[in-house]
């Protein structure tokens, strides 16, 4: 076993990883967490029944769950990652007996923010300590240009939020946050507005919410530069959620790293504003040819990647492929290690205001284990020494974070034979990517 993980303590969840000799096998990643979110929120927010298949049943996405069925959807389970809702629309939705709590979800509170300053009632929005923690300003700014009537912490900046919803009115908001959950969470306040409501992008993120929206019957339009969407009512219809890209991508890792790796992933998302991951790894040298399946799943296409081992050469990652690689740099940055030269990646601020400060965190994990990082407010850079490299183990503080646990245990797997890496405070990696721990090993041969 490659991978050993313990749960609880006062360590609050750690893994022991160790050396891999080689990585095969053939797994498919699980659900989208981003189009899983997404596919609640619109099905129960559209009138009538609506089936998702592929859903990602994690903590993350069970939470928006809860908090729609708190305000009256219902909600059949034929499977973990199968459901059908049934609501009454996005009007009728009522008032919730208690606050709604999002754990650690960034996306879900976000979007739910938006989406209900434009419904009637009052709700409160909640999380965990570290959601608590995270910037709110940047949606309840647009928000209350529009009209919402929204209070929290520090002028509406944290959580929680009040928000009592009402009549909105549409604006024409510039996303300089570059932020696909800002960009989401205004769109979806957009369905209830007096008009159309226009978000420009000078850099287009991730796209899931304009794609969703015609899916479920909505009018959206999309053009260079900017998403518009219309006050819309939605009918329930079904979707198929394909496999996350971003849990994919420590697995694209791991074959890449360890020599002599022959690696297949199954129905990966293949959304081009998510893909950006697999063209910088391509810039560096790696072949990934992705073939997409014709059949296609509705509005988001998927596909198969066929990955083996590569030696990577060090890039300046250009700024453009930064926001829709976002979530991808922390594996990145081990990748970069890896490869031969200096690799280094700017403009990626928003790591900072994460579930942690992913820029602090990954620069000191990869200092703990002999790797030379240069710090930046916006990036970091990694001096990578080739494939050969020579690392130490040692302990290292995930700060709770997923991305950097994951990321890490990846990079345990090219340490000396004999040596391992202690991740601590690995509690939150179960929220976001249900069974990490047993696919990794079932891959990860010693």
């Amino acid at each position: 076993m490659i991978l050993e993980e313990r749960r609880g303590g006062a360590l609050h969840g750690t893994y022991r990883v160790e050396r891999a000799a080689s990585i095969a096998g053939e797994i498919r990643p699980p659900g989208d967490k981003s189009i899983s979110h997404r596919a609640v929120i619109f099905g129960s927010i559209a009138k009538g029944k609506t089936e998702i298949t592929g859903f990602l049943d994690s903590a993350d996405c069970e939470g928006t769950l809860r908090a729609f069925l708190s305000m009256g959807v219902r909600a059949e389970r034929l499977s973990p990652h199968h459901l059908i809702l049934e609501s009454p629309g996005l009007p009728d939705l009522a008032e919730p007996p208690d606050v709604l709590d999002f754990g650690n979800s960034g996306t879900a509170v976000r979007l739910m923010t938006g989406l209900l300053a434009g419904v009637p009632g009052f709700r409160v929005l909640t999380g965990d300590e570290s959601l608590r923690s995270r910037p709110m300003r940047r949606v309840t700014e647009p928000l209350s240009r529009m009209g919402a009537v929204i209070d929290g912490r520090r002028e509406g900046s944290l959580l929680p939020l009040a928000i009592r919803g009402g009549p909105l009115t549409s604006i024409l908001y510039d996303n300089h946050h570059r932020s696909a959950q800002v960009k989401s969470a205004v769109l979806l306040a957009g369905l209830s507005a007096n008009g159309p409501t226009t978000v420009i992008e000078p850099v287009q993120t991730r796209d899931h919410t304009e794609r969703l929206l015609p899916h479920f019957g909505g009018r959206v339009e999309t053009g260079e530069g900017g998403v518009t969407v219309w006050p819309s009512e939605l009918s329930g219809t079904s979707l198929s959620v394909p496999g996350d890209i971003s849990s994919a991508a420590f697995f694209i890792a791991l074959a890449l790293l360890v020599p002599g790796s022959r690696l297949t992933l199954t129905n990966v998302g293949l959304n081009p504003t998510r893909t950006a991951f697999l063209e910088i790894l391509s810039l560096m040298g790696a072949r990934i040819d992705p073939w997409s399946d014709p059949a296609g799943t509705g509005s988001e296409p998927f596909g198969t990647l066929d990955l083996s081992f590569a030696e990577l050469e060090g890039i300046s990652v250009p700024l453009s492929m930064i926001p829709s690689a976002i979530d991808e740099i922390p594996i990145l940055a081990v990748l970069a290690a890896f490869a031969s030269g200096r690799t280094e990646i700017r403009g990626a601020g928003e790591l900072r205001v994460k579930e942690s400060d992913r820029i602090s965190a990954m620069v000191s994990a990869l200092r703990t284990v002999g790797v030379e990082v240069q710090e930046y407010p916006d990036g970091l850079a990694v001096v990578g020494e080739g494939p050969d490299r020579r690392l130490r183990g040692g302990q290292i503080d995930s700060r709770h974070d997923h991305r950097i646990a994951m990321s890490m245990a990846v990079l345990a797997t090219r340490l000396p034979p004999g040596d391992s890496l202690l991740i601590t405070g690995t509690d939150f990696v179960e929220t976001s990517f249900p069974g990490f721990p047993s696919l990794f090993n079932a891959v990860a041969r010693s």
